[in-house]
């Protein structure tokens, strides 16, 4: 979709019926899942790694889902501006082993670094982060389209959220400042980092790279880590009526993971290790909900271009080396 259009309906969500938006977004999810078009092979490969034992017709099955999950997302973040906040609490709500109690969790009692993944609905999870959690900076992608940057930039901060942009000088002192002040959320999208300064941990039965942000300001500001997943539930009665949607999204918090056995480490031992903590606790997350990971870009390394990539540990040109040695993998593509 053209982004002048994507642009329009965002800057006038009003004018746009969000149940025909949702409709026509749901018949164009359904088109490129049957031609296998837009993602939906390579969301396919993501798929089975995480279900290993499901056949063509589950993972065919839960890809639908998937994309229609994916182009519904779209709908609800063009649309959000338009929506009341009585409507927005009632799409969404916290769950997860670090919810509700601050006892068990410290939420309420101090910042949280957490790192999340390719999931949900961030507009409508910084939302309700900030209306019920604490004040909520995050950082967002530079696009090229600087018009579709401020757009969806400004729609954010109108929700409360505070917006740092990839490239601004000293994100990670900033965040970390932030941190160490009381009531603050600093949630990161974590789950796919494939440039050098991404690291590489094991997710499923296989490799990834992975942002390092969430570790480093955890163990900066000497906080725990925390891990958000999040995923659709329909609606009933008087929420759905509230909400005036069938859906909308649990936001599942788990952890602490606590920083203390990492703090004597090396640093970048450190960093890898406290990432790998978090990995397999937001990978749990990806295995109950598949349907709702919106990853339709390579990630896992027998799907990677390694020759167009930087800083590779010896460990993973030796596993792509043993992936091309006929173990069953189709082939991680190296350098010649």
């Amino acid at each position: 979709m053209p982004d002048r259009l994507l642009i329009f309906l965002a800057q006038h969500a009003r004018l746009v019926p969000e149940g025909l938006l949702r409709g026509l977004f749901l018949a164009a999810a359904d088109l490129c899942w049957l031609f296998r078009i837009g993602g939906v092979r390579q969301l396919e490969r993501n798929l089975a790694h995480v279900m290993p034992e499901a056949d063509r017709r589950s993972l065919r099955r839960t890809s639908r889902q998937g994309m229609r999950s994916y182009f519904v997302y779209f709908v609800e973040a063009l649309t959000v501006g338009a929506r009341t906040k009585e409507q927005l609490l009632a799409r969404i709500h916290g769950g997860g082993s670090a919810y509700p109690d601050p006892a068990k969790s410290n939420i309420g009692l101090r910042s949280l670094p957490i790192g999340m993944g390719h999931q949900g609905n961030w507009d409508y999870a910084g939302f309700w982060a900030c209306s019920t959690v604490g004040q909520v900076t995050t950082v967002a992608e530079r696009l090229r389209d600087q018009g579709m940057l401020n757009t969806f930039a400004d729609i954010r901060r109108r929700l409360g959220m505070n917006i740092l942009l990839t490239g601004e000088p000293d994100i990670t002192g900033r965040l970390t400042t932030l941190l160490r002040k009381p009531d603050q959320v600093v949630p990161l999208l974590a789950d796919r980092d494939l440039s050098r300064r991404g690291v590489f941990v094991k997710a499923f039965d296989s490799w990834i790279r992975v942002a390092a942000g969430p570790a480093v300001i955890a163990l900066d500001a000497r906080l725990p880590l925390y891990t958000v997943n999040m995923h659709r539930e329909r609606l009933t009665g008087e929420r759905r009526r509230q909400a005036k949607a069938p859906y909308g999204y649990v936001c599942q918090v788990d952890g602490p993971i606590p920083i203390e056995p990492y703090l004597d480490m090396p640093r970048e031992q450190a960093i890898k290790d406290l990432t790998q903590a978090w990995v397999d606790q937001w990978a749990q997350g990806i295995r109950e909900h598949p349907k709702d990971w919106h990853m339709l870009q390579p990630i896992f390394l027998e799907d990677l271009d390694l020759s167009r990539m930087h800083d590779l540990p010896d460990f993973i040109l030796a596993q792509a080396s043993k992936n091309m040695g006929g173990d069953g993998h189709e082939g991680t593509r190296t350098k010649a």
